[in-house]
């Protein structure tokens, strides 16, 4: 009897980079509610646009990385936890140098939209910063996650989850 395979109208040979996308995108899922809270929280308040002249942008960067720290921790331990590396730190500096590259896709949406097309209004901000960056960074991010910080072909130590293979000694009868 064959078990329920909720991918199953995905060719097997797509299954897991599918698996990988929707997870990905459920985490961040979890991330942009992170991002978008804490950087309409701050532009509203601390660094509103009337207080501070660069407050959009202060507000994305602190909303972003709060927001990259959600998703590393979703993504080490979710998505991508069959590739993770036993070298955690090595691991967590290309995830937020990739993450770093990805916010500035997106602060550069928000940049141009707001400094250089003059669109400042807080649903201009939030559509290029938020829909527009976030869409262009995630693309760059899933792409180098998945082929650079979480590939377990690159180096040897990383992390299986699956249980090892049993050995002769395991299986030898005792007496």
């Amino acid at each position: 009897m064959a078990s329920f395979d909720p991918l199953g109208l995905v060719p097997a040979r797509f299954r897991k980079i599918v698996t990988e996308l929707v997870q990905f995108g459920m985490v961040g899922g979890v991330g942009f509610v992170v991002q978008v809270s804490v950087f309409n929280v701050l532009r509203a308040s601390v660094f509103s646009p009337t207080v501070i002249h660069a407050g959009p942008i202060l507000a994305m960067l602190v909303s972003t990385l709060l927001a990259i720290v959600v998703n590393w921790l979703g993504n080490r331990y979710w998505t991508f936890r069959a590739k993770r590396q036993t070298k955690i730190v090595r691991e967590s500096i290309e995830f937020f140098a990739v993450s770093v590259v990805g916010m500035t896709i997106g602060l550069g949406c928000l940049w141009f939209s707001h400094y250089v097309l003059g669109f400042r209004s807080v649903f201009a901000d939030n559509l290029s910063g938020n829909v527009i960056g976030l869409v262009l960074g995630a693309a760059f991010r899933f792409v180098l996650y998945r082929f650079w910080v979480f590939n377990s072909s690159r180096s040897l130590d990383s992390v299986s989850v699956t249980a090892p293979a049993a050995t002769a000694a395991d299986t030898a009868p005792t007496s």
